[in-house]
């Protein structure tokens, strides 16, 4: 599902990875786990197209990242990839169905279709009583899990988390993690998750330890 092949990556002086190699198979939940500035969060953004490797290549589901254009990286982003972030990124503006419809928006799908989707996943999670509530009336918990909804709204291949608990406490961080498990199970979901949390890495199919740019246990 998921190739990296000597990826190299600096920023200024700074050399952040340094010729990091992985596979991650379907319906693998993985997780990306090592101290502060071991590069973690540079690895899963260029996973996730969000950011370039100096040299290096990246394919997912067959796809030769590098060769797809600016347009075309978008598509492929929007429609293959769902991302879901420590602190949410949710439009402050903007309901909970609003939210997660946004990427169906951008993929230019009908209306109607979008929001019978968006209310499906609300379902699914547990929040179909809060869909018309905005995002400073739910709790840290509710808006992580409409951030999860949101990740899935396109159906993607691949779901990549950065530090999705970090803004939880433990009980909303056992029942994230809990949705993520029963997420693979209901959809087999392709999982990268970049984590501090001991408990969510030891349950993972595969826990990829990254120290000073390298991974140095697989």
């Amino acid at each position: 599902m998921i190739s990296c092949r000597n990826i190299f990556k600096s920023y200024d002086q700074l050399q952040v990875l340094k010729d990091v190699s992985l596979d991650i198979n379907k319906g693998e939940l993985a997780c990306i786990v090592g101290p502060s500035g071991a590069g973690k969060s540079t690895l899963l953004h260029i996973i996730g197209t969000l950011d370039k490797p100096d040299s290096g290549t990246v394919t997912i589901n067959g796809q030769l990242i590098s060769s797809l254009k600016d347009k075309e990286l978008s598509e492929f982003r929007n429609q293959h990839l769902g991302f879901v972030f420590q602190f949410h990124h949710l439009l402050p503006e903007f309901t909970a169905l609003e939210n997660i419809c946004i990427p169906a928006y951008i993929a230019k799908q009908p209306e109607a279709a979008a929001k019978k989707r968006a209310t499906e996943l609300l379902d699914y999670l547990g929040l179909n009583n809060r869909m018309h509530h905005k995002p400073n009336e739910l709790s840290g918990g509710e808006q992580q899990r409409v951030s999860v909804a949101r990740a899935l709204m396109n159906h993607p291949l691949v779901i990549l988390a950065d530090e999705p608990t970090g803004n939880l406490d433990t009980e909303r961080s056992k029942e994230l993690h809990q949705l993520f498990f029963d997420l693979r199970k209901e959809f087999n979901q392709t999982f990268v998750i970049v984590t501090h949390n001991d408990e969510l890495a030891e349950q993972a199919d595969r826990k990829l330890m990254m120290k000073d740019g390298l991974i140095i246990k697989s």
